[in-house]
């Protein structure tokens, strides 16, 4: 009897792993429908119009049969959407209110501050965050580049957008009405010799900043100070701040600026990225 029990103890394990086995394989199958009901989601949203079953499955690589069962789970939970005038799947109310509690807890300040001083450290330059107001860039936060002497560099709390690479970069993102409004309001007040002063030449900088994606300030503001520049939108592609990196000329040369420039757009267009926003096309 002890010989056939302790032939018959093994299978019992074995009962076990197969179980864990099984266990296993269906926590692998809920999140792979969990991944394929989001990429569906992110379908949806990037679609102009209500989308066909067909189309949706093709778009997210599956049959129609389970591309159907996961729309008619997202939709139970108001997700998505079926459209029956045009009898298309779109997005869902859902959707839309938990979109809205992202927007209701981001924080440009906070998203941009640990880039700004990546970018502080890989240069070793000022940079600045900073957004319209009433026709004015107000800066909100400054990081200090550790080589630059403080003294050396204005501080201040708000500029002109016309004299500015900040500034410069936040009207190449607006509406040329804007633009226009905000001139007319603020006037084009000459600071140094090389400041953009008339209509014709600011749309001229506007249209080089947008081509290649940063402004630039070339002791426009203050003489003896470079800058470069490059704008933040939200997700409706609507400018909303500003990433500027700033040093004397003698530091900020030709070479420089361009390679900075360049920095600076892709540091902006991370932040944009991360607080949801898209460019404007």
């Amino acid at each position: 009897m002890k010989t056939q029990a302790l032939m018959m103890a093994p299978p019992a394990p074995r009962a076990e792993g197969r179980a864990e086995t099984v266990d296993r394989a269906a926590k692998g199958n809920l999140v792979q429908s969990l991944s394929r009901a989001l990429s569906i989601m992110t379908i949806l949203g990037q679609s102009d119009s209500p989308m066909s079953l067909t189309a949706v499955a093709e778009a997210a690589h599956l049959s129609p049969s389970t591309a159907h069962r996961l729309l008619t789970t997202l939709q139970e939970e108001r997700y998505v959407r079926f459209d029956q005038g045009k009898r298309g799947w779109a997005v869902g109310v859902q959707a839309y209110m938990t979109g809205t509690g992202f927007l209701k807890t981001r924080s440009l300040l906070d998203v941009a501050r640990p880039r700004m001083r990546r970018l502080m450290e890989e240069t070793s330059e000022v940079v600045n965050l900073a957004v319209e107001e009433n026709g004015e860039a107000i800066y909100l936060h400054r990081v200090g580049g550790p080589r630059v002497a403080q003294a050396a560099l204005p501080v201040t709390d708000r500029t002109l957008l016309h004299c500015s690479a900040v500034g410069k970069a936040l009207l190449a993102g607006m509406p040329d009405t804007r633009v226009q409004s905000i001139v007319t309001q603020r006037g084009m007040r000459q600071f140094t010799r090389t400041t953009v002063s008339s209509i014709p030449a600011l749309h001229r900088e506007l249209i080089l900043t947008r081509d290649r994606g940063y402004a630039v300030d070339q002791e426009e503001r203050v003489s003896g100070l470079h800058c470069v520049a490059a704008a933040i939108y939200d997700e409706q592609a609507r400018v909303i701040g500003a990433l500027s990196l700033s040093s004397t000329n003698r530091r900020l040369d030709d070479a420089r600026v361009v390679a900075f420039g360049e920095m600076v757009k892709r540091t902006a267009a991370a932040v944009t990225a991360e607080i949801g926003g898209r460019f404007p096309t």
